[in-house]
C-alpha cells in the first residue's frame, strides 16, 4: 500500500525546455561556415585549374593585328559599349555611376522588414531593377563574345569570320542640341514625376533627398539601356553632342 501511495505523489516540477536564443553571434557560428564554404570553392577552383587547360595565344607581334581585338570576356560588356558612347563614358562614367548607385543601396532603402532576407517578396522594386541590370550586362558581354567578328560588326554565331563583311557606313545621326537638350531632361522630369501620381507609397517613403538619388540611378539605368535601339535601329549616334562631351 505504502508503494502505491509513493508512486501517486507529485513530483518535482519538470524543468522547462530551454529556449533557443533569438540571435546568434557573427563568431563563431557563421565565421566557420564561412570558412568552410571559402575552403570548398577553393578547392573546386584548384581542379578545374588542373583539369581543364587554359592556353595563352600567341605571342603578339607588331606585323599582325588581331581582328577583332576582343578583350576578356569580363570586358567585353565594356567594349560593347564603346559602341554607342564615348570611350571615356563607356569605360570611365558609367563604370563609376554603376558603383556609386551599388554603393548607396544601403543608404536610401528603409525597408527594414527586408533585412537579412532575400526575397521577392520584401523586395520587390529593389529586386527587379537589380535583375533588369545584371541582364542587360550579361547581355552585353554574351552579344560581344558571340555576335561582334572582325571590325566588330554583326556575326551569327554560325557565319564564318574568315569572310570579311565589307564595311558599309550607312551613316549616323547627331540630334541638334536643341532636341537633345530638352529630350534628356523631358525624360528626367517626367521619370521623377510620374511615381508620384502612381506610386505615392514609394514616394513617400522616401526622403526627396534619397528619392532623388534612387530616380536618378534607376532612370540613367533605363537612358543607358534606351541608347541602344535608338543606336542600332535609327541610327542615332549621339542624343547631346558637345565639344566636351557626347551622350
Amino acid at each position: 500500500m505504502q508503494e502505491r501511495v509513493d508512486e501517486v505523489k507529485p513530483k518535482e516540477a519538470v524543468s522547462e525546455i530551454p529556449k533557443k536564443p533569438d540571435k546568434l553571434l557573427a563568431f563563431p557560428h557563421l565565421v566557420f561556415k564561412e570558412f568552410i564554404a571559402l575552403m570548398l570553392v577553393s578547392l573546386v577552383l584548384i581542379i578545374i585549374s588542373m583539369v581543364l587547360n587554359a592556353p595563352l595565344e600567341e605571342v603578339a607581334t607588331p606585323t599582325k593585328t588581331p581582328n577583332p581585338a576582343k578583350a576578356p570576356w569580363y570586358f567585353v560588356g565594356l567594349q560593347e559599349m564603346l559602341v554607342y558612347f564615348d570611350p571615356w563614358i563607356a569605360g570611365v562614367m558609367i563604370p563609376i555611376l554603376i558603383i556609386v548607385g551599388l554603393m548607396a543601396i544601403p543608404f536610401v532603402d528603409k525597408n527594414i522588414k527586408g533585412v537579412g532576407i532575400y526575397c521577392f517578396r520584401e523586395r520587390k522594386f529593389a529586386f527587379v531593377i537589380f535583375t533588369i541590370g545584371i541582364v542587360v550586362w550579361f547581355g552585353l558581354i554574351i552579344f560581344g563574345c558571340f555576335f561582334r567578328g572582325p571590325s566588330w560588326l554583326l556575326y551569327l554565331p554560325w557565319e564564318s569570320w574568315d569572310i570579311h563583311k565589307p564595311v558599309i557606313s550607312k551613316g549616323t545621326y547627331i540630334l541638334p542640341l536643341y532636341i537633345g537638350v530638352p529630350s534628356v531632361m523631358g525624360y528626367y522630369a517626367l521619370g521623377m514625376w510620374l511615381p508620384t501620381l502612381f506610386a505615392r507609397n514609394f514616394f513617400r517613403a522616401l526622403s526627396p533627398a534619397k528619392y532623388f538619388v534612387t530616380m536618378f540611378f534607376v532612370l540613367s539605368m533605363f537612358g543607358f539601356i534606351g541608347k541602344i535601339p535608338l543606336r542600332f535601329i535609327f541610327d542615332i549616334k549621339y542624343v547631346i553632342h558637345t565639344p566636351w562631351f557626347s551622350i
